[in-house]
């Protein structure tokens, strides 16, 4: 039954890959109509070219929309290649690399969730993975954080690969962590990965458990991180001081927090109490998902359910952020596809309820049904507006409490 299940993979290869095509090539044309600007994709190039021109990094305003530099210095270094192109060309390239970006993701995603054969596909082996990999593609296409996401020209598709890319080697991997380490020093975000990794190797130590391989994991992130930091230092040594020393802490330099695109707790306390900064509220709002959320990702990761772990890490990096962009939210990608696979293994009406539900919000592009724009119209929302406006966040959550119910399997399981 396995061979024939095998071959038959094989041979639905080429059929997923025309649906996936296919898909693209819909998507293409509808963001060539839509007359998208890949806005950040143009920051990204006007930063290359104030490094190669030696200006000041964080004075820079550029766009129709005077947006400033709020990266890194090392995410300015890696854009310089981009000035060697031209805008059509570029922006050509950037749409490509996303969609192939999209699809490597969901490859990794299906890996780490594990194979799937109850009522349903095997994904355990290369084949049949590939095929997955395709129709996943060429569904979340359309989710509304990929499709921002290509838009805007950003980069979280390949921050979320480099993650991921790290959380599916095997243990002991030599390279695993280094692809966190550059996440990091290019979006902070990304570091609270390895953060997760510590506390994992701690909880496995105290149960007498393997803590060695995610210690050493989150140890190699952190030099990594160290090491590319100290040479953007060295070439780029006034943006740096510039950036560590006072840009970090200018959670206002991303833009407004209340902004129905934010997607983070301090987003939605802001409409929530109709000002443009919680405070103190938001700061135990976020030590409080922080705790949540982490003790969530390393129970699941005690489980061996590392994709639950990684989804429940990231949502949590998302939710405690000062601002979290809608399109920041491309791992709705494999959360939807963890409760998907949950939902064909196990079965029962609440998973597959659960699958759908996040499956219409973040595909229902409901967060933009209420006012926003100039004229800071978000701190007028009503109950109903601003519950729009919270989908993500309330997504998240509902995601992370399961994770926190008692757990009572044998310390030698």
């Amino acid at each position: 039954m396995t061979v024939i299940a095998l071959t038959g993979a094989r041979r639905r290869v080429p059929l997923a890959a025309g649906a996936c095509l296919l898909s693209f090539t819909a998507f293409w044309l509808a963001q060539r109509a839509a007359d998208v600007s890949m806005i950040d994709l143009m920051v990204y190039r006007a930063e290359g070219e104030t490094v190669r021109a030696g200006g000041d990094l964080y004075a820079l305003r550029t766009t129709e929309a005077h947006l400033p530099t709020t990266y890194p210095p090392f995410a300015a270094l890696l854009f310089t290649p981009l000035t060697l192109l031209d805008t059509a060309d570029m922006r050509t390239l950037a749409t490509l690399g996303n969609l192939l970006l999209l699809v490597a993701f969901a490859h990794l995603a299906l890996r780490l969730v594990g194979p799937v054969t109850s009522n349903g596909p095997l994904t355990s082996t290369g084949h049949a993975r590939v095929e997955a990999a395709l129709w996943v593609s060429a569904l979340a296409v359309w989710a509304e954080p990929v499709w921002t996401t290509l838009r805007y020209g950003q980069i979280n598709l390949l921050l979320a690969v480099l993650v991921l890319w790290d959380l599916s080697r095997r243990p002991g991997h030599r390279w695993a962590g280094v692809g966190i380490g550059v996440a990091a020093a290019v979006k902070l975000t990304p570091a609270l990965f390895a953060v997760f990794l510590l506390l994992t190797g701690a909880a496995e130590a105290a149960r007498g458990g393997q803590w060695r391989a995610p210690v050493r994991r989150a140890c190699v992130a952190a030099v990594t991180f160290a090491g590319v930091t100290l040479v953007s230092a060295a070439v780029l040594p006034y943006d740096s001081w510039r950036f560590w020393t006072r840009m970090v802490f200018e959670a206002g330099r991303v833009g407004l927090a209340e902004d129905t695109a934010n997607q983070s707790l301090r987003g939605v306390l802001a409409r929530l109490l109709h000002t443009g900064e919680p405070g103190a509220l938001w700061v135990a709002a976020a030590a409080a998902a922080g705790v949540l959320g982490l003790t969530a990702a390393v129970r699941a990761a005690l489980r061996k359910e590392h994709a639950r772990a990684a989804v429940a890490c990231a949502a949590t990096a998302l939710l405690v952020s000062p601002v979290s962009w809608s399109h920041h939210w491309v791992w709705c990608v494999p959360m939807g596809l963890l409760l998907w696979t949950e939902a064909v293994r196990r079965g029962g009406r609440a998973r597959w309820a659960a699958t759908g539900a996040v499956a219409l919000v973040f595909c229902s592009y409901a967060l933009w049904w209420v006012p926003h724009g100039t004229g800071r119209l978000e701190l007028d929302q009503n109950f109903g507006e601003m519950t729009l406006s919270a989908l993500y966040v309330a997504t998240a959550l509902a995601f992370l409490l399961p994770g926190l119910k008692p757990w009572r399997r044998s310390r030698s399981a």
